[in-house]
């Protein structure tokens, strides 16, 4: 099952985003963003529809930049997760902790924090029958023990920080198809996120038609090589091959194919991988996008220029 939530990099607010069916066991949850340098923050998962920020009585419990997993939009709600980073005397660290019966259990404080005001980070937080599985950037964080049922929840709000991407999604997947409306031309641009599996051997994004396929991109991580080619005429075409896959497994990436007259131009979390010239030119043909290999996905979406 594939739940996606993306926007532009835009200043959070108090609007939320439900979660259809609450979290699960196995639900992903991931959030991009930049703490600002002179802003509160504050994510939070609950089971209600969003409502004003709490009082100013319950912002004083809380610190000031944070993320919460709670069971309501109410100033009573209890919130089974607090993450929250701190960054007082030149110290960047986080504190995790609970809030019930209308008090903060006790701190679980780390002594680092990879997530730094005003750069961008990448949140996951796994959700396991045991606990809340939390990394930053690739780096595991904690394992936070449930004080609070969390299945109850599913609403995402989010104040006080530049958000790229906000997403969640259930299970593996192993194939997703995405119709193309009226096909590729110059300035289109696919997007995906998703997070390549530990122990992912291949990942492959087809750009299909009715006879063939324009853009095969596959990458072999167990050669560490991308593959880029046509199938057309019953056949594969000249294979271009590359060493350097510029992905890691279990680490979540963004890649944008972006399509000109004469190429394909594909890029890995910001950085330029790859170009490809059109073998099929006939671009207004191409109208599925197809995902395969072991990897989480989250999002797929092309983008008219």
């Amino acid at each position: 099952m594939l739940t996606v939530f993306t926007s532009q990099t835009q200043s959070a607010n108090t609007e939320g985003i439900t979660i259809t069916g609450g979290l699960k066991e196995g639900k992903t949850v991931i959030i991009i963003g930049r703490i600002s340098s002179n802003a509160n923050t504050n994510i939070t998962v609950t089971d209600e529809a969003p409502v004003p920020p709490p009082p100013h009585h319950q912002r004083e419990l809380s610190p000031e930049s944070n993320i919460n997993l709670k069971d309501g939009s109410h100033p009573a709600a209890r919130t089974a997760l607090c993450i929250s980073p701190h960054f007082e005397n030149d110290h960047p660290h986080i504190v995790y902790k609970t809030f019930q019966n209308d008090s903060w259990d006790s701190d679980q404080p780390t002594s680092k924090s990879p997530l730094l005001q005003g750069q961008l980070f990448t949140i996951k937080i796994l959700v396991t029958t045991q606990a809340y599985k939390i990394s930053a950037n690739g780096e595991d964080l904690m394992v936070y023990n449930h004080r609070i049922p969390f299945t109850q929840m599913n609403t995402i709000l989010v104040e006080g920080m530049e958000l790229d991407f906000i997403g969640h999604l259930n299970l593996v997947v192993a194939s997703y198809k995405k119709e193309v409306v009226d096909g590729l031309k110059p300035g289109k641009i696919i997007v995906i996120y998703g997070i390549a599996n530990a122990d992912c051997k291949r990942m492959e994004i087809n750009l299909r038609h009715r006879y063939g396929i324009a853009f095969h991109y596959l990458c072999r991580f167990e050669e560490n090589a991308v593959v880029r080619n046509t199938w057309q005429n019953g056949g594969w075409g000249t294979e271009e091959k590359s060493q350097d896959i510029p992905f890691k497994n279990g680490e979540f990436f963004e890649i944008k194919i972006t399509c000109k007259a004469e190429q394909y131009d594909v890029s890995v979390n910001g950085q330029q991988a790859h170009t490809y010239k059109h073998c099929f030119t006939k671009l207004e043909d191409i109208d599925v996008i197809e995902v395969c290999g072991g990897l989480q996905l989250f999002s797929v979406e092309a983008k008219d220029p």
